[in-house]
């Protein structure tokens, strides 16, 4: 499957979470819902993944991400009232540090859902016959 089309099944299920729960709880609340939520879907996902980051060739410590589609797409949540550039900086930086191409940015916290689509230009091309060959 295509990266937008993974994309577009998480950004639908986090609609169906936004829309029964509104805003106003903490993260983790929306975390929970939306996993129940792409559980229902074909979408394989891990929830509160760890990946490591390097610094050269120095692995100096971890990170977990919200979610993690498919081996390659990370899902960062907030529950915000606005996101802030320091979010968005956040969920570039995930994306430079684990050298993966797409993720996302999902904030619950406002009236409405805001969703940001973070392409990772500096990630090598994803080769279509190949998983996703990041060292875990």
């Amino acid at each position: 499957m295509e990266d937008s089309d993974l994309t577009r099944i998480v950004i639908g299920c986090a609609m169906h979470v936004h829309t029964y729960l509104g805003c106003g709880f903490q993260e983790f609340i929306y975390q929970s819902a939306l996993e129940i939520e792409m559980a229902k879907t074909s979408l394989k996902f891990l929830r509160e993944y760890e990946l490591p980051i390097f610094y050269y060739e120095h692995n100096i410590g971890s990170r977990r991400v919200d979610f993690l589609i498919e081996d390659r797409i990370p899902i960062e949540l907030k529950a915000v009232e606005v996101l802030e550039a320091v979010h968005l900086a956040q969920a570039k930086n995930y994306l430079e540090a684990f050298k993966m191409r797409v993720g996302l940015l999902i904030n619950f916290g406002g009236k409405s859902l805001q969703v940001k689509r973070l392409i990772n230009s500096k990630a090598p091309p994803k080769d279509e016959n190949q998983k996703n060959e990041n060292k875990f």
